[in-house]
């Protein structure tokens, strides 16, 4: 009932205005601000890497710098004018891998290929997302499913916070090993761990902020930052020329197409349902649904076109919800600081992981009260609810833990004689899912 009631009034504010964050008051223009600096801080990460992970596909590293940067702009330009949304576009962590490691390397399509299979991807979605079916997806998934997304997703940013800080390391005896606390970047990660809680709970305006800024300083101090920034200075227009517009499916097989648009438009649609979903409910937005789906699918059209794979709305969105990011400035102003890092790379480089990791550390442990909301007195509720916060984090993946979640629970609820309690939409989506894996495996 609460939830209906957000709904509604998010409803009507969208009706009575039509953009929302037109009359912003001074202090709530420094919060949004702030939000989208925050925001950028903490996703600027996703130049270099989805760069990398590009060239393992064949496109040139300089150029892919580029394309993640103009896509990213992009993404956040539309999403703050038409979805009015404090959520953060950028290519995908997992999406990217598969772009890569599975379309291009796996299924043996080229990269101009694999962009006309993340455009075609993108047609569907921005076709599904102009339908009532879009809205359909979301009431199906049950109330239990959504808060174990948000609780999940959560999880995984305190995992890769972790990771990326240091804390924590890979290792073949134990999968995971903590690493020393006498190491200069764990140490560092941890005291602006503290930092930034002690800063948030106080009140202190733009407390991520200044965490950010006081971890970095605490890591030049510890000897903990890279001596050197990411070379990046090779970046230019001309190598950009190289991939912009050069999708193709010129010799490509049609049924390897085929094959390849139904997965990673499944991957996408559902990753960005569930974590718009939850990030919309966790800025007491989700009337607003919609319209950041539409935009969301328009930008992973476009992502084919400026040369990268797939956009999506972020999990490091959450940071900039948390720095108090409510409308649509949010995300502009990250676009424009995408804009401004083709000419300031260097300068964002000296920001070390360890000052961002903390506060993927903590936006973790502000959507684990979303817990409370699942019962777990109906084992056939329950349970998939926590398959899917489990395995979210353990498989490093959102869409596998959403889909080992959906099986389950449509499984279970025919196994208990319950079947009719789920929608029939419900169960369409989770053969969809069996599907997804089926071809994972072939």
């Amino acid at each position: 009932m609460v939830h209906q009631e957000k709904q509604a009034s998010s409803h009507a504010e969208e009706k009575t205005s039509p953009n929302p964050s037109s009359r912003l008051a001074p202090s709530a223009w420094r919060r949004e601000l702030l939000a989208g600096a925050v925001s950028f801080i903490a996703i600027v990460y996703i130049i270099i890497v989805n760069s990398s992970i590009l060239a393992d596909a064949g496109i040139p590293q300089e150029a892919g710098v580029v394309a993640t940067i103009l896509a990213s702009a992009a993404g956040c330009f539309i999403m703050g004018i038409w979805g009015k949304a404090p959520l953060i576009i950028a290519p995908g962590m997992g999406i990217n891998a598969m772009f890569t490691y599975t379309i291009v390397q796996g299924m043996g399509l080229t990269w101009q290929q694999a962009l006309a299979v993340g455009m075609m991807s993108g047609v569907c979605f921005l076709a599904i997302s102009m339908t009532p079916l879009i809205e359909k997806l979301r009431i199906a998934i049950p109330a239990s499913l959504q808060e174990a997304i948000s609780v999940g997703i959560g999880l995984m940013l305190v995992l890769i916070g972790l990771q990326k800080g240091g804390v924590i390391a890979a290792d073949p005896s134990s999968v995971i090993a903590v690493q020393s606390f006498a190491d200069p970047g764990v140490l560092v990660t941890l005291l602006t761990l503290v930092l930034t809680c002690i800063l948030y709970m106080r009140n202190v305006p733009g407390n991520l902020l200044l965490a950010i800024i006081g971890g970095t300083v605490l890591a030049y101090l510890f000897g903990a930052a890279p001596h050197t920034s990411a070379n990046v200075g090779g970046s230019s227009w001309a190598s950009f020329g190289d991939v912009f517009g050069r999708l193709s499916v010129k010799g490509a097989p049609v049924a390897t197409l085929v094959v390849a648009v139904f997965s990673l438009t499944l991957v996408i649609v559902f990753e960005n349902v569930g974590l718009i979903n939850a990030q919309l409910n966790m800025s007491g937005k989700p009337g607003r649904f919609k319209r950041a789906i539409q935009a969301t699918s328009f930008t992973v059209f476009l992502s084919g076109i400026f040369g990268t794979s797939p956009t999506v709305s972020t999990v490091e969105a959450a940071a900039g919800i948390s720095a108090g990011g409510k409308t649509g400035w949010t995300p502009i102003v990250t676009g424009s600081l995408f804009l401004v890092s083709l000419i300031a790379l260097p300068v964002i480089t000296l920001v070390p992981d360890q000052a961002v990791a903390p506060i993927l550390i903590f936006i973790g442990g502000l959507m684990m009260p979303a817990v409370r909301n699942i019962s777990f007195k109906r084992l056939e509720e329950g349970f998939p609810a926590f398959f899917v916060i489990a395995f979210i984090p353990l498989l490093h993946s959102i869409v596998d833990g959403i889909a080992i979640g959906f099986i389950s629970y449509a499984l279970f609820h025919v196994a208990v004689g319950k079947a009719r309690e789920v929608k029939p939409l419900f169960y369409i989506i989770s053969l969809l899912f069996v599907i997804y894996f089926v071809l994972q495996a072939m």
